[in-house]
């Protein structure tokens, strides 16, 4: 599965329900733009330095999946798919679907947007 950066946050933070989702998947995924709008955030945060510090931890346990050619033609499927239905989501989330389906993995997501998206599974807490 990959994580989301909510669903990334949310295991950080140490939310017992995202546990719950996480559990009965041995592989567990985070991404490269996931980690890039984690670590835009906490460069806000006060608390940097542990977040930072528990990023990478994370970083060291998990593997990373980055966007490749392979992933820019998923992600213009995607995209093509969403226009012609008349949908949009972000852009840095139609690069993690494209990731998703890609590797044939569910997506962990508090965003409903991405049930919009063909071939992928969204999982919540």
């Amino acid at each position: 599965m990959i994580l989301d950066r909510n669903a990334l946050s949310a295991l950080i933070d140490g939310d017992p329900a995202i546990d719950d989702v996480i559990r009965d998947f041995e592989s567990l995924k985070l991404n490269s733009i996931s980690l890039g709008e984690y670590r835009f955030g906490i460069l806000q945060s006060r608390h940097r330095t542990e977040y930072e510090n528990q990023l990478s931890q994370l970083e060291a346990d998990f593997d990373v999946l980055s966007v490749d050619v392979t992933t820019a033609t998923f992600y213009a499927l995607v995209r093509h798919e969403l226009k012609s239905l008349g949908r949009s989501i972000p852009y840095r989330d139609i690069w993690i679907a494209a990731l998703a389906r890609q590797h044939s993995l569910p997506v962990v997501s508090r965003d409903s947007h991405f049930d919009s998206v063909r071939g992928i599974r969204r999982l919540s807490w």
